[in-house]
């Protein structure tokens, strides 16, 4: 605990900082955060949080879909409740700056860990003290932080650390995931864990899964169903297996651009200290499997803490006027001159995976795949590009640099030449410079169905190339 001086000097100087995220060139989300725990000290976020948080706050973290879970979560608890949040910008900076602007009945902030020492997730978790965390899902990307590839179970252990020392709380988590159910089954013994997921039978993945550890006893974990990427029903021989969920997609329809679903929940209430049941009958866009992962975690939030009676109603209400909105860089569908194509940021395993999907819905002739490969010591992303390129199958794949090293991307693409009808373009590490070679390659393309996705180093790079390819000439 800081002194109440400190505190007051370093609460003020943040608050007064905040005109000027009008004049910083990237918005400086993080700005006043920084000023504040610059002048009172890391170990003074419980300070700022006891102070502007009534009742608790939930805290967001995963590998993939984070930022819309915790837009979809802030939007509907915050028809109940004044909010402080943070999204889309996962730092303790950005918490903190969150906590400066806002005072509210409850805090909701994302919270993205690549590893302990940055992330310092074991802070965050006493300093907060959470009463919720939700885990979106946990898989092998993001394993390399500063130019230093860590361990996946080390990148495992500082998602966990974000729930470690939280009693008497909820952790809402990805029970088709068996990293999350791991922390979600070491959680029981003093929080309330409310699994979700997915209980489709008809439901099977297009692509060739590779293996899966157990997180319990490191052998193979064994399959009865695939829905996406690691996330399915799995058990294992130590006995570990994938728990019932709480709130469960159990029908899946698509017709007409329209997804049919059903959702059963039975889910533990924080307010109400008991289990609230309902089923929703609804229709969604077709947002695909990764988005109703999203939205089942954001169901299952809004069950564990509002306070009203009417929570059916409210959550039906609430998604027939959602509007899912794409973020900026991701995949997006562009029809021009004749030409479908896809484009936009699939950074991981999962986001490649998501693109092609979408992109599937779209194809019905051949497909050129320009694919963006990762940079050094991330082979584990290529691995898991190389199943959704072997998925959708393209009749032609071109190559070329995603990210700073050509001499890597190259090697990439020496290991999976053989197997397409595929081209290198090498180009060196210049934004406009690899922009310019897409818009050359879609213009030159024989082919009316392209995809272009993978790695790039910065969202802007892929807001930018789909600014240029709606200008396109063709």
């Amino acid at each position: 605990m800081v002194n109440n001086f400190k505190f007051f000097v370093a609460k003020t100087l943040g608050k007064l900082s905040f005109p000027i995220l009008k004049v910083l060139p990237t918005g400086g989300k993080s700005f006043p955060g920084l000023v504040y725990l610059n002048i009172a000290g890391k170990e003074a976020l419980g300070d700022l949080s006891n102070h502007q948080i009534d009742d608790g706050s939930i805290l967001i973290t995963g590998t993939n879909g984070k930022t819309t879970t915790t837009t979809m979560i802030i939007k509907i608890l915050s028809n109940d409740y004044k909010l402080a949040t943070s999204v889309g910008n996962n730092t303790i900076y950005a918490l903190a700056t969150g906590l400066l602007h806002d005072k509210g009945q409850m805090g909701v902030f994302e919270y993205g860990i690549r590893d302990i020492a940055h992330g310092t997730p074991d802070l965050i978790c006493d300093q907060i003290q959470p009463i919720c965390v939700v885990y979106t899902n946990i898989s092998r990307e993001h394993t390399q932080v500063a130019g230093v590839k860590n361990p996946f179970k080390d990148y495992v252990k500082a998602k966990t650390l974000l729930s470690e020392s939280m009693h008497d709380g909820i952790l809402i988590t990805n029970a088709d995931d068996p990293n999350t159910t791991f922390i979600g089954l070491n959680k029981e013994k003093d929080n309330h864990v409310i699994y979700y997921g997915l209980e489709l039978e008809d439901y099977e993945d297009i692509f060739v899964e590779e293996d899966v550890l157990c997180p319990n006893c490191n052998n193979n974990l064994e399959y009865t169903n695939h829905y996406f990427n690691q996330r399915g029903i799995y058990h294992c021989s130590c006995g570990f297996k994938r728990p019932e969920p709480d709130v469960k997609l159990t029908r899946l329809l698509q017709e007409n651009n329209k997804y049919y679903i059903t959702i059963d929940v039975d889910a533990y209430n924080y307010r109400k200290k008991n289990n609230i049941q309902y089923t929703l009958e609804m229709e969604l866009p077709v947002v695909g499997i990764h988005n109703l992962y999203n939205c089942l975690a954001t169901i299952a939030t809004y069950t564990a803490f509002t306070d009203k009676e009417n929570i059916k109603d409210n959550v039906i209400n609430f998604f027939e006027n959602y509007e899912f909105v794409i973020p900026p860089g991701r995949f997006e569908i562009i029809k021009i001159g004749g030409k479908t194509i896809g484009v936009g940021q699939g950074d991981n395993g999962d986001a490649l995976k998501v693109n092609s999907l979408l992109m599937k819905n779209y194809v019905d002739d051949e497909l050129e795949f320009i694919y963006t490969t990762p940079d050094v010591n991330e082979e584990e992303i290529f691995e898991d590009h190389c199943l959704s390129i072997k998925g959708l199958n393209p009749d032609k794949l071109v190559v070329m640099p995603g990210r700073v090293s050509t001499e890597i991307s190259e090697e990439y693409y020496n290991q999976i030449k053989d197997q397409f009808n595929s081209e290198y373009c090498p180009v060196e590490f210049d934004f406009e410079k690899r922009i310019n070679k897409v818009l050359e390659l879609i213009k030159n393309s024989e082919y009316n169905y392209i995809i272009i996705s993978g790695c790039g180093e910065e969202i802007i790079f892929w807001d930018e190339l789909k600014k240029k390819i709606r200008q396109l000439n063709l």
